[in-house]
């Protein structure tokens, strides 16, 4: 979709204007970025890739094996409920296992299949690879500063 910023068109029945007042909110632009970017993610991944939030959700799990699932929800900053098909979808595919904590049988830890780890190095480095070609354009320091701003953002979460 192209960007209506500086341009002037005419639709069916009326002209744009040369910028829209949705340009100057930080949101608007947030969500077409993202929408930009999680399409160019889930084309890297293929159709048999990983969704965001599973990748996700199986880079945790490699990063902190024997994380519990109460835990990678916090760290994800969604509902624990909301993270059980996550967690089903990863361990269907053979890329977790869920064990019991010793001590608390009602809590689940997650770890990685060698499976697992496998898939979550290509993914990464397909994901890797998707962002070095969308965000050709920026500098090294762009791209910092964006994680940086992007941080600041998160930080208000919870």
């Amino acid at each position: 979709m192209a960007s209506l910023r500086n341009t002037e068109r005419q639709t069916d029945d009326e002209t744009l204007v040369e910028t829209p007042d949705l340009e100057e909110f930080i949101g608007y632009n947030l969500k077409r970025a993202y929408v930009i970017v999680q399409a160019d993610f889930r084309r890297a991944l293929g159709e048999d890739g990983f969704a965001p939030r599973v990748f996700s959700a199986l880079s945790l799990v490699v990063q902190y094996p024997n994380v519990t699932q109460s835990g990678l929800a916090r760290m994800l900053g969604i509902e624990r409920s909301g993270l059980v098909a996550i967690v089903d979808e990863l361990e269907r595919r053979g890329l977790l296992k869920r064990t019991h904590v010793p001590g608390d049988r009602r809590v689940q830890a997650l770890v990685p299949t060698d499976k697992g780890a496998k898939a979550y190095a290509e993914a990464r480095a397909a994901v890797r690879a998707h962002e070095d070609a969308l965000f050709a354009d920026l500098s090294g320091d762009e791209k910092a500063t964006l994680i940086g701003l992007l941080a600041k953002i998160r930080a208000h979460e919870g």
